[in-house]
């Protein structure tokens, strides 16, 4: 690996922790830096830190607070 992808990956800490969790990447990035893209799609998907997840993160949480005025009537 590059320097420039040691930084790069030292100075987001999701994937520093992604990559710790899954090792295998060391291999698949030694081999070829441009998978860091398929890397960051994948801790996005695992994370859950897509738009798609943020938006029903929002949704349930006004399910809740709706359920709850439901029961203060």
């Amino acid at each position: 690996m590059t320097p420039f992808l040691v930084n790069y990956i030292k100075s987001n800490p999701n994937i520093y922790r992604y990559l710790r969790d899954n090792s295998y990447w060391y291999k698949y990035l030694n081999r070829d830096e441009g998978l860091i893209k398929e890397l960051e799609k994948n801790m996005n998907e695992d994370y859950k830190l897509r738009v798609e997840d943020k938006i029903n993160n929002i949704s349930k949480s006004l399910e809740l607070i709706n359920t709850f005025m439901d029961v203060l009537k």
